[in-house]
């Protein structure tokens, strides 16, 4: 799991958002929860552990299991064309 800090136009890295991302190198990026560090300063360790043990789970999904969850909803792919 990464957690990543975001930069707000203005207001740079330290008065930005926080993004929560699963992670398995080389092969998927889940985006499972962000927020505005203005609002609250970090995840609990509940919810540390609790992001830890869907990462385990949603990042073993073999290609069926990936398609399944976004046909019932329970996933959104993101498709981004922007090209470098």
């Amino acid at each position: 799991m990464i957690k990543q800090r975001i930069a707000r136009p203005g207001k740079g890295k330290s008065g930005g958002f926080r993004a929560m991302i699963l992670y398995k190198r080389a092969t998927r990026a889940v985006f499972v929860y962000g927020f505005a560090k203005n609002e609250r300063a970090n995840i609990t360790q509940d919810e540390l552990a609790t992001l830890k043990e869907l990462a385990s789970q949603i990042l073993a999904y073999d290609d069926k299991a990936l398609a399944q969850a976004a046909a019932f909803g329970t996933l959104i792919e993101v498709i981004c064309h922007e090209k470098n």
